[in-house]
């Protein structure tokens, strides 16, 4: 195995996700289509590399309370920056709601956001 590919991402809609992620994080749709009478949308930082997210709807009771929960409270997701100020600034022109001040750690400048639903992400610039 080489990679991970994609992870699903439980969303209570599509259409407000994908929404978030084009315009706030401005993620790249990577397929949004419908097959079945099931729509597949994949996003993915632009230009980048790695992992994809897959917006699924939450279906039932215990997916439903999981959306903004997916990692138990903890930050589950780190977004990488070759340029922490430029991104962080678009972010927060976008109404991206940051958990606190930029901070410059040893590996790199670092902020906590929230996502939609409240799920935690780092933004990061590693340190060179």
């Amino acid at each position: 195995m080489s990679s991970l590919a994609s992870v699903n991402f439980l969303v209570h809609d599509i259409d407000q996700a994908l929404a978030f992620f084009t315009s706030s994080l401005g993620f790249d749709v990577l397929t949004d289509e419908t097959s079945g009478g099931r729509r597949r949308v994949v996003v993915a930082p632009a230009g980048g590399s790695g992992a994809a997210l897959v917006l699924k709807p939450a279906e039932g009771d215990e997916q439903r309370a999981a959306v903004g929960r997916q990692g138990g409270g903890a930050v589950l997701f780190f977004l990488e920056t070759d340029d922490f100020a430029r991104d962080h600034e678009r972010m927060l022109a976008a109404g991206v709601s940051f958990r606190e001040e930029p901070r410059h750690e040893v590996y790199g400048s670092v902020a906590v956001f929230d996502d939609l639903y409240g799920n935690g992400w780092d933004l990061i610039q590693p340190a060179s």
